[in-house]
């Protein structure tokens, strides 16, 4: 049996990050209750058991899906992070990728282990700080970030951000990137409704997608 000192490095992720999201997952619990013990109140249990057999089967899978799509791109350190501090596909993937890019190493080595989490870290504090300004700055603000000059400007931050990425990743290995890239288009080009709100969803399809026709290619010899 280890002692509490001869734990290795992977050994504290997994003891301190299975802590912190079970204790996450608490206060997340915990939040509705203590509202209801406040205010003497109880949700409509029909409706809510309705609400959750129509959206939690869903959440389910895209749950299970998550963990088996970006454990292997961010590590174990950094899966742990994000899942706790969430906005993974949107911010902290993109932030995990490009710091391994400019180290220059491997998601799956011990170094893209360190970087992946520190990048991570990094990212959740960045932005819980810029939600502080931007909460205290929201007022003073608004009449600039409000203006009709700038809207084009802010729906294109996510396009650039993932687009730049895109040209590092896909200019590695073309042939991979085809089949993707098309699945994506023709989805969202001729069914609207996954224009709004399923980006979380479609990441890890497409992830799964692409390793999936990869995989069909390397066999055929393709690649």
């Amino acid at each position: 049996m280890k002692k509490k000192t001869d734990l290795t490095y992977m050994d504290s992720v997994y003891s301190w990050g299975t802590k912190w999201n079970i204790l996450v997952m608490i206060v997340l619990l915990a939040f509705p209750i203590v509202l209801c013990v406040l205010f003497g109140v109880l949700p409509d249990w029909k409706g809510l058991l309705g609400g959750l057999i129509a959206t939690a089967p869903m959440y389910w899978a895209v749950g299970v899906v998550e963990v088996f799509t970006y454990i292997p791109m961010l590590g174990a350190g950094g899966s742990y992070l994000s899942f706790v501090t969430g906005n993974i596909s949107n911010l902290k993937l993109p932030c995990a990728l490009g710091a391994l890019e400019q180290a220059g190493v491997k998601a799956n080595s011990e170094e893209g282990e360190v970087v992946s989490t520190i990048a991570i870290a990094v990212s959740s504090i960045v932005t819980t700080l810029i939600i502080i300004l931007g909460v205290i700055l929201l007022v003073p603000l608004s009449p600039v970030l409000n203006a009709p000059i700038l809207a084009p400007a802010f729906a294109q931050i996510l396009p650039a951000l993932f687009g730049g990425l895109g040209v590092v990743f896909i200019s590695r290995n073309w042939k991979i990137a085809v089949a993707p890239v098309i699945l994506m288009l023709a989805l969202f080009i001729f069914v609207p409704a996954f224009n709004e709100g399923t980006v979380g969803i479609m990441v890890p399809v497409g992830v799964l997608f692409t390793l999936l026709v990869s995989r069909i290619m390397y066999k055929k010899g393709w690649l």
